[in-house]
């Protein structure tokens, strides 16, 4: 089995003694693999924008992957988010993973001023961007005429000098063929994404996969997930919440589902304790017990 990746999410948010630099330099300095942040640029919690913000976060570290979990395709045109992806992973030392998706909140859109995608237009939008990203890295005078977003004769220079990995947010059917497809990893949210709804979804994934002639391990597959070593369980469906005995349960019972990755969001007022419990207590719970397993075919 490839190795499991454990990722940490990094709050946007800005309050009285966070600092998200710290943060990622403690997990960093835990063994984490990759800190990620989601992208909500509106609303009446202070945040910093994610990009922004993950740009100094990789300035001060230096093993860690960098992750957008994920960028709200319609607030950013894909030819720029291809070149800011571009100045990132190579000055960052190639640590960059592109998370994209269509954009969850609607009220966002009209808030920033933008026009509201249907459903269907966000798909369309989120392969559209895909293909600009890939064209605009590869090939010279890159064009693409598609329904929501156009280039013509791009050139982006310089290429980047390893392909950039792209996850992808999605949960419709049209979305889950899109990942199979284009992407190169899926990072769907245990709220949206029940342990009971993740076959049939993986199969979609799966299936889209093989229609292009991609080999079934061809992406990374990560669920996000809150998280809480404590004695009590949670009663909320987006929480693993117990010993860590038991949440290392849990984890191996994701794995055997098709994950090799997780990425947590600790709950509760000691972030600190947590991030530190996790690292310490539950990982190595988790890399005991799927060590020498054989690796399973399909999302990977």
């Amino acid at each position: 089995m490839a190795d499991l990746l454990f990722g940490l999410d990094l709050p946007a948010a800005v309050s009285p003694g966070y600092d998200p630099v710290a943060s990622a330099l403690r997990a960093e300095g835990l063994g984490y693999d990759f800190v990620s942040t989601s992208d909500h640029p509106c609303g009446d919690q202070p945040t910093n924008e994610t990009w922004t913000m993950l740009s100094w976060v990789a300035a001060r570290t230096s093993r860690i992957r960098i992750a957008t979990r994920v960028l709200g395709v319609p607030y950013r045109a894909p030819a720029m988010v291809a070149k800011m992806a571009e100045t990132l992973d190579r000055l960052s030392g190639g640590r960059l993973i592109l998370g994209l998706g269509g954009g969850y909140s609607d009220e966002e859109f009209r808030a920033f001023g933008l026009d509201v995608p249907t459903p269907r237009e966000k798909v369309d939008g989120l392969s559209e961007t895909i293909q600009i990203a890939h064209g605009l890295w590869s090939t010279p005078r890159f064009s693409l005429d598609g329904r929501r977003y156009r280039v013509r004769e791009a050139d982006l220079e310089p290429k980047p000098p390893r392909p950039i990995p792209v996850w992808l947010g999605t949960y419709g059917n049209r979305a889950l063929s899109l990942t199979g497809a284009a992407a190169d990893g899926w990072i769907p949210s245990l709220g949206s994404a029940a342990p009971e709804r993740i076959p049939a979804m993986r199969e979609r994934i799966l299936a889209a996969a093989a229609q292009t002639g991609r080999p079934a391990d061809a992406l990374t597959c990560v669920y996000n997930l809150g998280i809480r070593v404590d004695g009590r369980a949670s009663t909320d469906p987006s929480l693993l919440s117990g010993s860590a005995e038991r949440l290392a349960e849990r984890l191996v019972e994701f794995v055997e589902l098709g994950f090799t990755g997780f990425n947590f969001q600790p709950a509760g007022p000691d972030r600190d304790e947590q991030v530190d419990r996790i690292a310490h207590e539950v990982i190595p719970l988790v890399r005991q017990a799927v060590a020498g397993r054989p690796a399973r075919g399909g999302v990977d």
